[in-house]
């Protein structure tokens, strides 16, 4: 059977199935979401699926390693998930700055299917540049109405590919993105990398005369509206750092209050520090700005296990947070069990901890 032919049946037969799938909205109240129609509450519980074992993003391998993908779909719902957040680099969606990459698109079309098959919502994050080495070097060069251009084409692409799946919960237009205070070199887009990844990114390398909460508001007005165009249907969020509150020191400039009004929900990275879980609830109710919010990156970094477990117990008692997404990097709580690794044996833990959270798990 030739490649495009497959592609077609595997987009003709996912609809069907993800249509057995309830949609997520915000609640009437808009301090969480529920689904539709019935309006039972919906808790978003799951996992960043960034990478696998050997930090290779989804896009590095999907292509001719799909049955590890169908296997780690299936652990993370087997732990309890009901959403799985997934990575979309730029470079890898569009071979130019207006023209989409078919192919992508298509794989993107079989993910949508896995996900409804397992009963997975997922959290579509774009525009990202990870791997610098993926990012085309036209990218880079196109001036910041260029480069908005060229980021509404990719949502306006991707939204538009996935419109008739009720499977997605969510478009975050960026992770962690960054309107910087002054003006940057020609082409470095790019924050510092971390782990061999960039994962914070610049909307301007310019401020100019412009404040950064205005530049940022634009910038979530511009590419909101793209994809609604498209898909009117899935909710939009983007993916703040927690400094982007309006706060004496670093800023993000991206201020909750001021992006807010485009966005269906706020959505927080959030890594609290050992013995300093009070300051971790005070920044998050900071994100709280009349719409629901979810953390959509929690992990014991900076603190213990048990230390996370008192901080999502506090805040869901403070209902500060209307759901919560850590991470799943391919390996399951079998595999980690055998591993003499310590790295393996907190994730293990974490594993386990926060399983014993999840919506109707006795917590």
């Amino acid at each position: 059977m030739r490649p495009l032919v497959l592609v077609g049946l595997l987009c003709a037969s996912f609809p069907a199935r993800a249509a057995e799938m309830p949609r997520v909205r915000v609640s009437a109240d808009k301090t969480g979401f529920v689904l539709a129609p019935g309006g039972k509450p919906f808790v978003p519980w799951g996992f960043n699926y960034d990478h696998d074992p050997k930090g290779r993003l989804l896009e590095d391998y999907w292509a001719d390693e799909w049955p590890a993908v169908e296997a780690d779909f299936r652990q993370m719902k087997a732990l309890g998930a009901n959403l799985v957040r997934v990575h979309l680099q730029f470079g890898k969606f569009m071979t130019a700055a207006d023209k989409p990459d078919e192919k992508a698109l298509g794989r993107l079309g079989k993910l949508l299917a896995l996900a409804a098959e397992t009963g997975l919502y997922l959290d579509l994050t774009g525009l990202g540049c990870y791997h610098k080495a993926d990012v085309p070097a036209w990218y880079d060069k196109l001036t910041e109405a260029e480069r908005w251009d060229a980021q509404a084409a990719f949502w306006t692409a991707v939204a538009g590919r996935c419109k008739n799946s009720p499977a997605v919960f969510c478009y975050d237009l960026m992770n962690e993105p960054v309107v910087p205070g002054g003006k940057r070199k020609d082409g470095d887009w790019l924050g510092p990398a971390f782990g061999g990844k960039h994962f914070v990114q610049f909307v301007t390398l310019d401020q100019a005369d412009r404040k950064r909460p205005d530049v940022a508001a634009a910038w979530v007005r511009r590419l909101a509206a793209a994809v609604r165009k498209a898909d009117d249907q899935a909710l939009v969020t983007v993916g703040l750092v927690p400094w982007s509150l309006d706060r004496p020191g670093l800023t993000s400039g991206f201020v909750p209050e001021a992006v807010a009004a485009d966005l269906d929900f706020v959505a927080v990275h959030l890594y609290p520090e050992s013995g300093k879980l009070d300051d971790a609830l005070k920044t998050l109710k900071g994100f709280n700005v009349g719409k629901p919010v979810v953390v959509e990156e929690i992990f014991p970094l900076k603190c213990s296990g048990k230390e996370l477990e008192e901080f999502i117990d506090q805040a869901t008692k403070d209902k500060l947070a209307a759901g919560w997404v850590s991470f799943y990097w391919g390996k399951p709580p079998d595999e980690l069990r055998k591993s003499k690794a310590f790295a393996d044996a907190i994730l293990l833990d974490w594993l386990e901890r926060f399983g014993r959270r999840k919506p109707g798990g006795g917590r």
